[in-house]
């Protein structure tokens, strides 16, 4: 495989430090030279479209490989581009061996980072929050777009467990996933490609005690970010009272938790579609003082399946940070009015043609038992003859020959 001359060499740096200016360099027989200061680097690397991964050179000539698991190496890979992230990178001349596109060109991120909001220690089963990371190289955002849009940020919930690294591998907890975000403007993301990621976290573990970490889908960060914090039980209730008389609006009942909740906080926005896909929108803001909301849903009767999804705004008491949660998917079924009266008389004739049902076969019953009896009997009855017939018949055949063992009796008359 021919080597092709890799042209350029970008190295971000800050102002403030050794790394802080941005250069471009030619390469010298794709070599590139790696500053001592450096203590993590991240190459971005461009080859023809289905070629073999490169493979990178230390200045002491030892290899990294794709396919080989280094401790200090990361590697992302894809059919026209790898992503090699290094930590502790030797310092001097690297080379890279493999089949470059015309682009002819490495990047070096130095110093890459990835900065991300602090979680309350105190959080609300249920509840969404905006959620941002950023990803910054020698403390100036990165806007690589090539590189971000290959970097998928990973929000895990882990149940805490003292002394986690002492367990062996199968007693260690698992962790959630709760928030899975990328840096492509979808969403609650504001700009694509400009080194933020945003997303609206949603709080689904049961309450308890967690670590928090942050990783990347693709593996060139194993673990950037972790905390500690608490899940608490939701705050706020929604239910449901359904009408089932027209006229008579349903009611969403919306309730904070006396003590958690802000009085005069709560609002809430429902969104009810009936069975034609249509949307009735309702909204409603709490009084001062009052912890509890009543929305009328407008019954609108026609037969089929409902759903209604509610979103609720409250602030917490304690912390007074702004709190948000979503109820959704909820559904009710409008049906046919039942005739009452009729329904009984049915009900009544049905239980009635049982009852019958049963009478007869209980008759039926009593009449195959009786016939079983009766055959029972003149069986036993003809049995019984034979035997008795047999019995006779024995004893006269008996008789008769006892009579003829009998010698015959001689008088002697006088003369």
């Amino acid at each position: 495989m021919k080597t092709a001359v890799i042209a350029l060499f970008l190295v971000l740096f800050s102002s403030i430090s050794f790394a802080s200016q941005e250069s471009a360099m030619s390469l010298l027989d794709n070599r590139f030279r790696v500053d001592p200061s450096i203590e993590q680097i991240t190459f971005v690397i461009y080859r023809a479209e289905r070629s073999q991964p490169v493979v990178l050179v230390r200045p002491d000539g030892k290899k990294y490989y794709a396919w080989k698991n280094e401790d200090n190496v990361r590697w992302y890979q894809e059919s026209a581009m790898d992503i090699v992230s290094i930590d502790n990178p030797m310092p001097g001349p690297w080379q890279a061996v493999g089949k470059v596109t015309p682009k002819n060109k490495i990047l070096l991120i130095s110093h890459l980072e990835l900065r991300a909001d602090t979680l309350p220690s105190r959080l609300y089963q249920g509840e969404e929050i905006k959620f941002t990371a950023e990803l910054t190289s020698d403390g100036d955002p990165l806007v690589l777009r090539d590189f971000l849009d290959r970097v998928n940020l990973r929000v895990t919930f882990t149940k805490y467990v003292e002394n986690e690294s002492e367990l062996l591998a199968q007693a260690k907890p698992v962790p959630e996933v709760v928030g899975e975000f990328a840096d492509d403007g979808q969403g609650l993301d504001e700009v694509a490609g400009d080194g933020r990621f945003t997303v609206a976290l949603p709080i689904t573990p049961v309450p308890g005690k967690y670590r928090v970490r942050i990783t990347s889908g693709n593996g060139v960060f194993l673990r950037a970010i972790e905390q500690e914090v608490l899940v608490y039980p939701t705050p706020v209730s929604v239910t449901l009272e359904q009408s089932r008389e027209p006229g008579k609006s349903h009611q969403v009942r919306v309730s904070g938790e006396s003590g958690m909740i802000e009085p005069g906080s709560l609002a809430a926005k429902v969104d009810h579609v009936n069975p034609n896909k249509e949307v009735n929108h309702v909204e409603l803001v709490a009084k001062p003082d009052e912890t509890k909301l009543n929305l009328a849903i407008p019954y609108q009767g026609a037969l089929g399946n409902y759903t209604w999804d509610t979103t609720v705004f409250a602030t917490d008491l304690a912390s007074k940070r702004s709190l948000q949660f979503r109820f959704a998917n909820r559904s009710y079924s409008v049906a046919e009015e039942i005739d009452l009266e009729e329904t009984r008389r049915l009900q009544e004739l049905e239980r009635q043609e049982q009852l019958k049902r049963q009478q007869e076969q209980h008759l039926m019953a009593h009449r195959a038992e009786a016939r079983k009896r009766a055959v029972i009997w003149v069986i036993v009855g003809n049995i019984a003859v034979i035997v008795i017939g047999l019995l006779m018949w024995f004893l006269l055949r008996r008789r008769k020959a006892k009579k003829a063992e009998l010698p015959e009796m001689q008088l002697d008359l006088p003369k």
